[in-house]
């Protein structure tokens, strides 16, 4: 296995880094497995072994491997603070691409969804059923009239910023100038600029742990090193994060306060004001994933978002993709106009032209008499689903959860500890499609569901499933 083959004009050092990360990705190296030690490296590779340690000491930089005091040099075990590494050639670029890299539970749930199954339940996609999208009465359009429309400059549509500016004071009191809006293809192209232009590769980030930005591959392309925060009922521990931007050096806070994916918790006011105070105090950015903004089950002023507390802080990502459906790619960014004006010039200068047509739709619904009503049924909707689920879970000793105050999704803790491998796929074989907690983080012990796509019809099936899977799991477990 330890086999180096020597290239003309590579360093040494840099062939044996290529080696050993060929090996984390092939799978011959496993998360946690310890690698030999630095003497036993050099002569397998017959160098001298501070070549070994400078490769070492490269890919511990880099967050591929970790060294424990007593333990050796080991195979890092998560996804926090890795790096990629520059490459020369083509090869080289195309095994670092971070977007080829798929989870093979992903890939087995993936292939599950495109088999015909009337017994099967999808809880794991981040969407919501089509019965449950609402529907909009848009008036007869012409080719020509989207042709002629002329409102459309580098921040998007006018009359669309201006009706998303109404639509926030309307909810929560406070103004996004639509000179501050910039729109974007959804939220995740308004997340990759931020990267591309306030960001450099290197920077560190802290998330919240766990969050649905860890398993995004566009931070490790960009060569953004994350790091973990862990949370509490009241959203992300503030004294865990404090200690994380002085360790790491973060130059960006990344939080989804309200009803975060994957945990459905909601942030506290205390815990936002003070989350405020800590950033401005470190003069550390924060940029707010608010896109479940209009899924909410109580009162918008009980919710009030970081960004109306720090206008001049705080970068605000909203987004009605998840009210009209993902093939409706529309969100935003807002940020102080000179924030903005970079962002717009920067998606010109990549040539991420923005479709007239989906934005012109997004404001037709947005402007709908309707508008409010329907959002208000949809609300009523998905919080009797998210009750049905809740008590579902609830009922069952094995599993702790808690209610959550708007958005898509619950999150179920396994009582008795990890989970292991043979018990995601019990899931896999009853047709229950959920999303673990290891794309969220390295935590093993958790759930996500998708509780929208749980409707009266499929109620007892859910049960069904989910009492037949816990049982299952629970035959390995020392009882309760």
């Amino acid at each position: 296995m330890w086999s180096l083959k020597k290239e003309k004009g590579v360093p040494v050092y840099v062939s044996i880094i290529e080696l050993i990360l060929s090996y984390i990705k092939k799978g011959d190296l496993l998360p946690g497995e310890r690698l030999p030690s630095e003497r036993k490296l050099a002569t397998y590779f017959q160098v001298n072994r501070s070549t070994v340690v400078h490769a070492l000491d490269e890919l511990v930089a880099l967050g591929w491997i970790v060294r424990k005091q007593g333990s050796g040099t080991i195979v890092n075990e998560g996804k926090w603070g890795i790096s990629t590494t520059p490459r020369t050639d083509w090869r080289r670029y195309l095994e670092q691409n971070a977007f080829a890299k798929v989870d093979p539970y992903t890939e087995q749930i993936e292939l599950l969804l495109k088999q015909p199954s009337t017994n099967r339940l999808d809880l794991y996609t981040g969407e919501l059923p089509l019965d449950l999208i609402p529907s909009f009465s848009f008036p007869p359009l012409t080719w020509k009239h989207f042709l002629e429309e002329e409102q459309q400059d580098d921040l998007g549509y006018l009359p669309l910023r201006q009706s998303i500016s109404r639509e926030t004071e309307k909810e929560y009191g406070f103004s996004l100038p639509a000179e501050s809006l910039l729109i974007t293809s959804g939220a995740q192209q308004a997340l990759f600029l931020i990267l591309q232009v306030l960001l450099q590769s290197g920077d560190s980030v802290a998330i919240e742990d766990p969050s649905f930005l860890y398993a995004l591959p566009i931070f490790q392309a960009a060569g953004i090193r994350l790091y973990g925060v862990e949370m509490d009922q009241e959203g992300i521990d503030l004294n865990s994060l404090e200690k994380m931007i002085l360790q790491h050096r973060v130059k960006m806070v990344m939080v989804n306060p309200s009803f975060q994916n994957p945990t459905g918790k909601t942030m506290s006011m205390n815990r936002r004001k003070a989350l405020i105070t800590l950033c401005q105090n470190y003069q550390i950015p924060i940029l707010e994933d608010d896109v479940f903004a209009k899924l909410n089950f109580v009162s918008s002023d009980q919710i009030q978002p970081l960004k109306k507390l720090d206008p001049e802080n705080v970068l605000y990502i909203g987004s009605l993709s998840k009210i009209l459906g993902s093939t409706t790619k529309i969100g935003w960014l807002s940020a102080p106009t000179s924030v903005i004006q970079q962002l717009a010039e920067a998606r010109k200068m990549m040539d991420f032209s923005l479709s007239i047509f989906p934005q012109l739709l997004a404001n037709l619904a947005l402007t709908d008499r309707e508008f409010s009503r329907k959002i208000s049924d949809l609300n009523t909707n998905i919080e009797q689903r998210s009750k049905a689920v809740f008590d579902t879970l609830n009922e069952m000793d094995e599993w702790e959860v808690s209610m959550p105050q708007g958005g898509f999704y619950i999150w179920a803790k396994w009582k008795q500890g990890k989970l292991r491998q043979k018990d995601w796929a019990v899931f896999l074989h009853e047709e229950l499609l959920i999303a673990p907690g290891f794309f969220f983080s390295e935590n093993q012990d958790s759930i996500r569901i998708n509780f929208t796509r749980v409707d009266e019809t499929k109620l007892p099936l859910f049960k069904e499933k989910l009492r037949t899977v816990t049982k299952k799991i629970a035959l390995d477990f020392p009882t309760l």
